[in-house]
């Protein structure tokens, strides 16, 4: 009985990631308005009823695709952090701000996302997607503005103020 439900569990969550995938691809090429939960089901090879199930509404298909998104990019940040080394604190902003333009061209469909209208739209009047969109930018902002408090720290910045500095790095 445990593996028949191990199955039918694994096989929802390939449902859930591939449908995931194919609403990131529509919503960063097409935007928000442009997409369809129908089309998004007919290119996962989903029923439509499968979407609904796994996600009530397009917003919340949305806000689960920003959410996977972040996921990603606080993985790697904390992967390159972990695998460098920075003498000084310039040095680890500089080496974040390589890291940030390598993620950018690698992920590039994914930085779409941000640099559509639609999710600064909704988060006018949705704060779940506000939320969403602030903890993706916190997740980089952090690391630039704890770099450059390494730099003051250990001389290689001067004293200016880090977390205005880190946003606009």
């Amino acid at each position: 009985f445990g593996l028949c439900v191990r199955v039918v569990v694994r096989a929802r969550l390939a449902r859930k990631q591939a449908i995931l995938q194919v609403a990131a691809g529509f919503f960063s090429e097409r935007g928000y308005r442009e997409t369809s939960m129908s089309e998004v089901a007919k290119v996962a090879g989903v029923a439509d009823g499968t979407v609904f199930y796994n996600f009530k509404t397009k917003e919340e298909l949305y806000l689960a695709v920003l959410d996977e998104f972040r996921g990603h990019i606080t993985l790697a940040l904390d992967e390159f952090l972990a695998a460098s080394e920075f003498a000084t604190g310039l040095q680890r902003v500089e080496g974040l701000i390589g890291f940030y333009v390598n993620l950018a061209e690698k992920m590039a469909d994914r930085f779409l996302l941000l640099h559509r209208y639609d999710p600064y739209r909704i988060a006018r009047s949705n704060p779940a997607f506000r939320r969403h969109l602030e903890a993706i930018y916190d997740c980089i902002v952090d690391a630039f503005e704890k770099a450059i408090v390494l730099g003051q720290q250990d001389g290689s910045i001067i004293d200016i103020p880090a977390r205005k500095t880190a946003l606009i790095v």
